[in-house]
Parts: structure tokens; C-alpha cells; sequence
């Protein structure tokens, strides 16, 4: 019905929680009627459905303070319900997508290396994706650092153990498995027409020109110039992501339906979702990605209102996919994000300005049974600030070089076991172990007002065939405590609280 168009839709550029009228325009319906009346005034009538309560806002003839926040042309939403063009009715709760949040979301994650994932290869070796991981969690870090200086964003390389969770974008919708990832804000999909596009496998690549929600957004929209540097061209706001392996995603930013399945089977539809239309992109990627950092333009913030800034996840054990391909990790967003009971620790989590899109939290010491280590290092810059990053796509847990050396000795002093040299030369504390475990110590990482106990499987590794490795690794770039740590721990996050929180579970039962 609707021509493509590059125009100013008039969105507002942010969601605010203060401002009360941002949320009973956010219809895309009403978006295209003012668009259309924008292009050829009078031509178009749209009939939408709105809750009872924001019926009685639109309907509402009252000024009061908060008016005043809203651009003049929106009045011409009340306008067109004065002169009938648009029907506005009362939906149920339970029918409304806008809605879906009031009751809770709960999305299934897929492990990327799992039976389950369009990308397994059952040629590789377990070994073989282990040393990916390797590499990838220090490709990452190193990626963090040159990125918090140039302020270009960057995300995950998914040769390492990501998780991929299934999104529906455009109408009508687009199934895709994207990478999930708190260490990224933009979520971004490759898009046709697609420049250089690596292979795709197992969902199509998104075109925008088969969807009625998609509209391309211009260079003065405040998420745009939140992602400099941009380029833009006929007014349009394009993005570069840039990566340390020289992978990279091009392309524009845009605004579409986004819709999840919940593990409920309920659809719950996002409208008005900005994200990342990618037409360039080369490297070692997948579909695309989940952005769920602490930036303005993640679909954290972006679900701000209806989510109440919270959201958890808890990871199953690597291997656990391939001996039940029925099991899954899950990811849950709102209400039924909210982590307490027996067994909760929390943590205050911190945002630095210069690094917005990361989780920091304080790590106070780790201990090694008995012997409790400060985590001090000349590389941590302040002292006594937040100094580690928990991140969802880095596989292993980085400390700096100096404190490792303390954490080795330590662990190497209270383990029995034979050592063994890693057979690729990578890390630098394994044992022989013909069962896959050994009599490790009790690791337990103390984070302010949170005691978070590492299990062997959370601190351990098969790296190869007789062969357990420590998964704490030096490294001089930002420090991570990585997925592997987190396994079979309920992690929530509370952007408004500003904590997070650890529960010791049973993910696969989760």
C-alpha cells in the first residue's frame, strides 16, 4: 500500500520515560499515516487498534506539562481522529503485541556449535572449536580496547562459543538466528542487496524491500550520531563496524518490527526497533547480531519501558546440546527476568563513559581454596574502581598477565595431578586426566557483596584427548569474566538498579 520513502518520519529520536505521549504514538501505523500525509496530504486512512488507555490519551484534549516534549506535527494524530480518517478501538491485552511485556518473555539460545545450529559442523573437533575460542577471547579483548579509544563499536567473532537466538524482522517476517551479545549496542542483520555477503546458512538474508515496516533513518536522528563515525549520503545514516580480525558489517541504519517467539509460543512484536541494515559485510560472521550492551541504541534500552531494564540468561554447559539436542539456554527479558530466592548474590554493575556498552563489575580477589588473592595488577587503571567486563561472548575469563602469575602458582600448588603441556601451545596450566575432570580446588570469584563459586566445570577445560586446561588466561588488554564462568548460573541484569545478580541453577532444568 505504502511506496518506499526516505523521509523524516518525525520518531521520536529516543524512548523517554518521561514523556508519556512518545508511547501512545509508537503504532507504525500512525507513523506511516503521518509519513503519507508528509508525501501527498489527504490520500491515506489507516484503521488501528490502541488499548483503552492510550485511547483516552489520544482522545484527550487536556494540556498538561509533558505536551510540551512533543513535536507539533503529532497533534495531527488527534487531528485525524477528529475527522474520522482514523478508527481507533479497544484491543484486549492478550491480542496486543505492544503489550506482550506486561507478561513475561522467555527465548530459547542456541549454543552455535550445537546439533541444533544451521552453523554446526560435525567435522570439526571439540579441540578445534576449543582453539578458536582461544583465540577469539583474546581477538575480542584486544577488539574492546582499540574500539574504546577509536569509539567504534564492535561484537562478537563467532568462531568462538557464542549463542545464536532466533528473531522475526520486517513484515512480513523474516525468520533469522543472530549471535547474542552483551559486549555489542547495535543489533545488526545482512541485508539484500548485499555488496559482498559471506555464506549464509540455513535462514534467507533479509530484503528490505519486502516490508511494509521498513524505513531508513536520517543523519539527525540522535542514535545515529551516537554511532560515530557515520557517513552519510542523501541524508541517510550509515554505519561501519570495523573488527580486529578485519571483519566488518556496512551499511544503514534503519527502524523495523522486530518480533521474538517466546519460549511460551507467543510472538511478542517489537515495532519501530532500530537496527543495523547490513549490504557490506566479510569476515568470520554469522547472520548477524543481538546487541544487548549498555548503550542508547541496544535492544535493552531501546525495550527500556516495557522490559523495566531487566533481563537474564542462563547458560547450559557447552556439551550438553550433543548428548540431549532437545536442550537449550534461555534468555528472559521483563518480569520473568527478575533473579531472587535462596542462593542470590549481587553485585553492583557499573557504566564508564568512555566504554559505554560494558557490564563492569569490581572484582575484589580471587581465592584459591584457602588462599585469597587481591585482584591488583599494575594494569588496572584506576585502582579501586570497576575492572572487569561480564561478557556473554567471550568463552574464557582474562586477567592481567601480573595477577595470573600469582593465580598459577596457587593453583598449580594445590592440584596433584600431572601436568602436561597444552598440545597447541596455548595455555599454559593443563593436566592428564583420563576421565575428563581432575581434584581441582575450590575457585571462588569475590566481586563486592557477591561470592560467586567457580565449579570445574566453570574454571576447567577438555582441551584435548587426556588433557584438562585452566580456562583463566593472562592477557594485557580489558579483563572478562567469560561465558564459560557462567555456565549453569541464572545471571540477571537490572539497568536500573544498576546490578547484577548470580544464582547458582541447573540450566538445563531452567
Amino acid at each position: 500500500m505504502y511506496e518506499q520513502v526516505e523521509v523524516d518520519l518525525g520518531i521520536p529520536s529516543k524512548p523517554s520515560s518521561s514523556t508519556v505521549e512518545q508511547n501512545t504514538v509508537e503504532t507504525p501505523k500512525v507513523y506511516l499515516e503521518v509519513m503519507a500525509r508528509e508525501v501527498e496530504p489527504n490520500e491515506y486512512s489507516i484503521a488501528t487498534h490502541r488499548p483503552r488507555t492510550q485511547i483516552h490519551k489520544q482522545e484527550d484534549q487536556t494540556y498538561h506539562e509533558r505536551k510540551k516534549h512533543i513535536d507539533i506535527k503529532f497533534h495531527f494524530i488527534r487531528e485525524t481522529i477528529d475527522e474520522g480518517k482514523v478508527s481507533v478501538q479497544k484491543i484486549n491485552t492478550r491480542d496486543n503485541p505492544a503489550d506482550m511485556f506486561k507478561k513475561s518473555l522467555s527465548v530459547n539460545l542456541i549454543h552455535r556449535d550445537s546439533p541444533l545450529s544451521p552453523f554446526y559442523n560435525p567435522s570439526i573437533t571439540p579441540y578445534e572449536l576449543l582453539q578458536n575460542a582461544f583465540h577469539q577471547s583474546f581477538s575480542r579483548a584486544s577488539s574492546f580496547r582499540k574500539n574504546s579509544i577509536k569509539s567504534i563499536q564492535s561484537t562478537v567473532n563467532p568462531t568462538g562459543r557464542a549463542f545464536l537466538m532466533k528473531i522475526s524482522v520486517g513484515t512480513p517476517p523474516v525468520d533469522i538466528l543472530a549471535t547474542v551479545d552483551t559486549g555489542s549496542d547495535l543489533t545488526w542483520i545482512k541485508c539484500e542487496p548485499c555488496v559482498h555477503c559471506f555464506q549464509q546458512t540455513g535462514t534467507p538474508i533479509f530484503n528490505p524491500k519486502n516490508s511494509s515496516t521498513y524505513f531508513i533513518v536520517d543523519c539527525e536522528n540522535l542514535y545515529c550520531q551516537d554511532l560515530a563515525p557515520i557517513t552519510c549520503k542523501d541524508d541517510i545514516c550509515n554505519y561501519e563496524l570495523g573488527y580486529s580480525d578485519k571483519s566488518y558489517s556496512r551499511g544503514e541504519l534503519a527502524i523495523e518490527t522486530f518480533s521474538f517467539t517466546s519460549t511460551s509460543g507467543e510472538n511478542v512484536a517489537i515495532p519501530l526497533t532500530f537496527f543495523g541494515c547490513g549490504h557490506d559485510n566479510a569476515g568470520n560472521f554469522p547472520t548477524g547480531v543481538v546487541g544487548l550492551g549498555r548503550g542508547d541504541i541496544s535492544i535493552v534500552n531501546q525495550m527500556n519501558d516495557d522490559i523495566k531494564g531487566k533481563f537474564s540468561y542462563c547458560l547450559i554447559p557447552f556439551d550438553a546440546s550433543k548428548t540431549n539436542d532437545k536442550l537449550t539456554s534461555h534468555i528472559n527479558f521483563g518480569d520473568s527476568a527478575v533473579v531472587s530466592g535462596p542462593g542470590v548474590v549481587s553485585t553492583h554493575m557499573t557504566r564508564k563513559e568512555s566504554q559505554k556498552s560494558f557490564y563492569y563489575l569490581f572484582l575484589e580477589s580471587i581465592s584459591i581454596g584457602d588462599k585469597n588473592l587481591p585482584f591488583k595488577s599494575t594494569k588496572i587503571f584506576p585502582p579501586g574502581q570497576a575492572n572487569i567486563i561480564i561478557d556473554s561472548g567471550t568463552t574464557l575469563t582474562l586477567v592481567p598477565s601480573d595477577f595470573y602469575l600469582n593465580l598459577e602458582e596457587a593453583v598449580v600448588a594445590s592440584i596433584s595431578a600431572t601436568r602436561v603441556n597444552d598440545p597447541s601451545g596455548t595455555f599454559k596450566v593443563c593436566y592428564a586426566s583420563d576421565i575428563g575432570t581432575i581434584n581441582a580446588p575450590r575457585i571462588v570469584a569475590h566481586f563486592t557483596n557477591a561470592d560467586v563459586e567457580l565449579s570445574p566445570e566453570n574454571s576447567f577445560i577438555q582441551f584435548g584427548p587426556g588433557v584438562i586446561c585452566l580456562a583463566i588466561v593472562p592477557s594485557d588488554d580489558l579483563f572478562i569474566f567469560g561465558n564459560l564462568a557462567q555456565l549453569n548460573y541464572l545471571i540477571g541484569y537490572d539497568l536500573v538498579a544498576n546490578q547484577v545478580s548470580f544464582l547458582p541453577t541447573d540450566c538445563s532444568q531452567h
